[in-house]
């Protein structure tokens, strides 16, 4: 997180007020982890040197965001004339507080005076903006601003992200689609499709010590419940690799690829170790069936987050609980235990290797982006995971395999099921709502 902290004050308040104030702002945001370019005090000086030395000092600067801090009374054109020069990027207002004196008196500095003559300027100007206060006698909005700083620095990373789509559109469905003009002027996230020719290719290339490598060094971590056939063992390896090398070389965070009518109808071999590989090893987002929109949001929560931000899909619906599992795979990182796995077919599709490990609960937030009518959402819920009850779905080999999941309590399962926007939805531990909705604040996108 890199920000930019400008400390204003104004030219007749006493300057050692404004300094010690800016300082102690600065060094809370530090202690967030938030690595600050410093000007203060900035003031209305007539001759306006204390404005010029901000811009020259922030200028040709790499930061994400704009902290704003008013620790006084300022007037507001001395703010807009630096903030014009950086109105392109995210901007913090926070207004600091005045203090109690030992004797009772309250002692101010007019800061929340010259946030409130700045706040409609800000938003008339066309900023993109958040307004945190300070109120004598609570924490700081330091964490706020910090949480902002975090948004605005996965803004920024989201502006060149690149994801790769081996294939398009799996099974014909229309809600894994998205519309890459419009993708790219709001989030920036660039989606490129591979053909799965270049990765039959890539994968006929591998040699069978790389593969075995793959097979001693990653996959024999794995707990098999049944052994597994060496040729998928071969296959899973090698095809990771191959993806894993595209990816490398063309600079993705994030890869789907055409499951049920490409790894499965044309080569024969389902894709869940390799979308494990590609999640445990190379650090990749993943999700299957060329949902695009969702290796979007998986890219949103990891770089807001850290986490891995796996997808979960609906099964059922309960009346305060929904049961969201998957047919495939999980990363590793969301696995409660030990990886377990084991050889198994689904219908008519071939035998893979199959991820039934155990999902951890807790806390969580579900979100997924969406365009409707030209205009992007995210709609996210919080929630808490916990172990399902045993269940199955209907056509895998008996005795059929307990399949990764969580049943997860809602507050309001019917208004989810009136927004739910796919089956796909994104996980992440722990109430994250508060970033996402600074992240979606920055990019212009509605949250529902």
């Amino acid at each position: 997180m890199k920000a930019a902290f400008v400390g204003f004050g104004e030219v007749n308040t006493p300057i050692d007020i404004i300094i010690r104030k800016c300082e102690k702002a600065a060094k809370e945001l530090e202690e967030q982890g938030v690595e600050l370019t410093k000007v203060y005090p900035v003031t209305d000086d007539y001759e306006e040197k204390d404005i010029k030395k901000a811009v020259d000092a922030l200028t040709g600067k790499d930061f994400d965001c704009l902290v704003v801090c008013i620790a006084g009374w300022i007037p507001t054109h001395a703010v807009v004339k630096v903030t014009e020069h950086f109105r392109h990027k995210p901007m913090v207002l926070w207004g600091l507080c005045g203090w109690i004196e030992s004797d009772g008196r309250l002692v101010t500095t007019a800061d929340q005076a010259g946030t409130t003559a700045i706040r409609k300027t800000f938003y008339d100007l066309g900023y993109t903006f958040k307004y945190i206060y300070d109120i004598i006698g609570l924490p700081s909005g330091a964490a706020k601003v910090a949480k902002y700083a975090k948004a605005a620095a996965a803004a920024a990373k989201l502006r060149h992200s690149r994801t790769g789509m081996a294939g398009y559109r799996d099974m014909n469905l229309y809600g894994t689609q998205c519309d890459g003009p419009s993708l790219k002027r709001v989030v920036g996230t660039e989606i490129e499709t591979f053909e799965m020719l270049e990765l039959e290719q890539r994968y006929l290339k591998v040699t069978a010590e790389e593969k075995q490598t793959v097979i001693d060094r990653c996959i024999s971590k794995w707990h098999f419940l049944k052994e597994a056939k060496k040729e998928g063992l071969e296959k899973a390896a090698g095809y990771y690799l191959a993806a894993k090398s595209i990816c490398d070389e063309r600079g993705y965070d994030a890869i789907s690829l055409k499951d049920v009518d490409g790894m499965k109808k044309l080569l024969g071999f389902p894709p869940a170790p390799i979308f494990m590989l590609l999640a445990d090893e190379a650090g990749l987002a993943t999700i299957p069936e060329n949902d695009c929109l969702g290796n979007v949001t998986q890219l949103m929560v990891k770089y807001l987050t850290g986490q891995t931000a796996p997808y979960l899909e609906f099964y059922e619906f309960f009346q305060n609980s929904v049961l969201a599992g998957v047919p495939d795979y999980v990363p590793a990182a969301v696995v409660d235990g030990q990886v377990t796995v084991m050889p198994a077919a689904f219908g008519e599709l071939s035998e893979g290797i199959l991820n039934v490990s155990k999902v951890k609960g807790g806390e969580l937030t579900m979100c997924r982006l969406t365009c409707v009518d030209g205009e992007y959402y995210m709609h996210m819920v919080k929630g808490f995971g916990k172990t399902p009850q045993k269940w199955e779905e209907a056509g895998w080999t008996q005795p059929a395999p307990q399949l990764p999941g969580l049943e997860i309590e809602l507050d309001n399962v019917p208004d989810f099921a009136e927004n739910v926007m796919c089956q796909h939805y994104i996980i992440a531990y722990g109430d994250q709502t508060d970033l996402i909705r600074d992240l979606c604040s920055i990019l212009g996108i509605t949250v529902i």
